[in-house]
């Protein structure tokens, strides 16, 4: 697997037989230049997730990428006049040869006073990759590649630790990084407080990582 991380949420996974892109949204950059992708996954409807302006070309430039989301971005894809599967915590998709379990079902809350929506995560094949979006999700699977939220309104470093610590990746891959102005502070907290199992591998824009 190849796991190559277009900054905050956007991540690219690259199996033996698919090329699954997740998140592409307003504060990545450099996701649409992809090409021959099979599927595209949205965890959830904000801005950060989808980038409505950017989505239409890349799909565009991918016509055998399905556009896969959570349910609560069925409006902005109505929008956008694109046709996209709904997918539901439970389900199982496939994708090329690769699996994709739909977990979770709620985005982390940001503030009482503030709707929660609905947020799905991914575990691509059986746990090879986890990306939860933005949620504290903690699969029942062994998670092998955790992508990790490093800051968000939703989110205290206590709890992307914590969070850290309860899913126990053998890599944990910093993400959802862009709202911060100094990352490297969390991304050393996350080092010096991980399991003894965990490695943490900062990906800076664009980079890629094989396992």
């Amino acid at each position: 697997m190849r796991i190559q991380h277009f900054g905050h949420s956007c991540v690219l996974i690259e199996t033996d037989s698919a090329r699954i892109l997740i998140d592409p949204g307003a504060f990545s950059s450099g996701f649409e230049d992809q090409r021959d992708l099979d599927a595209v996954l949205i965890t959830h409807q904000h801005y950060d997730h989808i980038d409505a302006e950017k989505l239409p070309g890349l799909l565009a430039a991918n016509p055998g990428a399905e556009l896969i989301t959570d349910p609560g971005t069925h409006e902005t894809v109505e929008k956008l006049r694109l046709t996209a599967r709904i997918t539901y915590p439970g389900e199982t998709l496939r994708i090329g040869g690769s699996t994709v379990q739909v977990v979770g079902g709620e985005h982390a809350i940001i503030h009482p006073d503030i709707p929660c929506v609905a947020n799905v995560g991914y575990l691509v094949d059986g746990g090879a990759f986890y990306h939860p979006g933005d949620s504290f999700h903690v699969p029942d699977q062994r998670v092998d590649i955790l992508g990790l939220p490093t800051g968000a309104p939703w989110l205290k470093a206590a709890e992307a630790v914590e969070f850290l610590r309860a899913v126990a990746p053998r890599i944990a891959v910093p993400i959802h990084e862009a709202v911060l102005a100094f990352p490297a502070m969390h991304y050393g907290l996350f080092t010096n407080l991980a399991p003894e199992c965990t490695e943490v591998r900062v990906l800076e824009n664009s980079e890629a990582l094989a396992s």
